[in-house]
């Protein structure tokens, strides 16, 4: 691969990042870090199996975020109301500001989008 293109698949590199495909923590030593680190935005491809949540809430995110279902049913609760991901292409945006928690109700895949990719200080 060159330094700017590459070409591989999402299941495949998903166990790299804890799913992210792009954002600012890819690694230089990654395949394809090239193109795949930046600040711009980051990438996610979520497997999840039914069960599966994150009951903490997300702490004053300052990022825009984009949940999108490509098959399952998936829960997203934000602090200003809940929406269910069931029907492949369903998705949910929002805001700076707006914390999160989530659960897959049936085994799901989603695609997150968020932007723009920062470091998040995590508080002692």
């Amino acid at each position: 691969m060159t330094d700017t293109w590459y070409a591989s698949n999402a299941n495949d590199d998903a166990g790299q990042h804890r799913g992210w495909l792009l954002g600012h923590f890819i690694a230089p030593e990654t395949p394809g870090s090239a193109v795949r680190n930046t600040g711009d935005l980051e990438i996610k491809w979520g497997i999840h199996p039914a069960g599966q949540q994150r009951p903490e809430w997300t702490a004053d995110d300052q990022r825009t975020t984009l949940v999108l279902l490509v098959s399952g049913r998936f829960r997203l609760d934000l602090t200003v109301g809940s929406t269910t991901l069931q029907k492949q292409g369903d998705y949910v945006v929002w805001g700076p500001g707006i914390d999160h928690s989530w659960q897959a109700e049936e085994d799901s895949v989603v695609v997150t989008v968020r932007w723009p990719s920062i470091a998040l200080v995590k508080t002692p």
